[in-house]
């Protein structure tokens, strides 16, 4: 009778979503099947286990049960099948502290964040997960897409840049992140900067003059002024003739290759269009 149990057809009437909680043993994980429906008698599964040997096998997390799936084949799953997976994606040029209320707000991901990381430490992009990785973890993966991203981007760098270190790199790439949201412009802008740099010009960038009011904890919720502009910051590249201490953003991969191979242009201004574009660029000879 066991056996013909263990083998026979479940009495789970269509697919199903479950989720094994990491920590769980053989008997937990056969009374959570018990009550989502997925076999009847919970004893016979953990014998089962046992006699096939892949009692210890058993993994955690959210799996996809299909309709009438026999004990035996319950146990292939929890054992070799893939866990339901989720992603989050993380929009370029969010500060560190936007990223982090991203991830606390998602309900697929466990844990408490202590610490915000630095700012301009993580790379957004999309990242895959399973219910149940915690809210650190994913962080820690963009922490590391970041360093391996620009460390091989500054090592391929163009030559001649005016930027010594690439945290140098870093810093102005969250600027042009932030100074456009159109991926084609970052090159010329990039090129801008750089143009700017060379004639040790103050970059002139609004979102500096942002940051240094804000420094990322929140929205600025209101246009700057020209008091804003004028106000000294450290980070105000409108008084100040270097790069900001730190970047203003947490950069994507298009704004790190936009700075390590600029355009080679002449111009030295550009126009915002309002709609996160720019509408025209100026060359002026100095």
């Amino acid at each position: 009778m066991g056996q013909q149990e263990f083998l026979a057809p479940g009495p789970l009437k269509k697919d199903l979503t479950i989720v094994i909680p990491k920590g769980s043993g053989l008997e937990k994980i056969s009374n959570i099947l018990k009550d989502e429906g997925v076999i009847r008698e919970p004893l016979i599964f953990q014998l089962g286990a046992r006699y096939t040997k892949k009692a210890r096998n058993l993994k955690a997390g959210e799996f996809l049960m299909p309709a009438a799936a026999s004990m035996q084949s319950v146990i292939e799953i929890l054992v070799n099948g893939k866990t339901v997976s989720y992603s989050i994606t993380i929009p370029e040029g969010k500060t560190s502290y936007e990223i982090v209320e991203i991830l606390r707000n998602n309900p697929d991901l466990v844990g408490e964040i202590d610490d915000v990381p630095e700012e301009g430490s993580l790379l957004p992009e999309t990242y895959q997960f399973v219910r149940g990785d915690s809210r650190q973890s994913i962080l820690d993966r963009m922490e590391q897409a970041l360093s391996a991203s620009l460390d091989k981007l500054w090592d391929s760098r163009q030559e001649g840049l005016p930027l010594k270190t690439k945290e140098e790199a870093l810093v102005l790439a969250s600027i042009v992140e932030k100074e456009t949201g159109i991926a084609a412009e970052r090159p010329l802008v990039a090129g801008v900067f750089i143009n700017r740099l060379n004639l040790k010009m103050r970059l002139q960038s609004d979102p500096t003059v942002t940051y240094g009011i804000t420094l990322g904890a929140k929205s600025l919720e209101r246009s700057l002024s020209r008091k804003d502009l004028k106000t000294p910051t450290s980070y105000n590249t409108y008084t100040i003739d270097r790069l900001p201490p730190g970047p203003i953003a947490n950069v994507g991969l298009s704004a790190l290759e936009a700075v390590t191979q600029p355009a080679k242009t002449k111009y030295l201004y550009f126009v915002a269009d309002g709609t996160g574009g720019h509408a025209g660029l100026k060359k002026v000879t100095p």
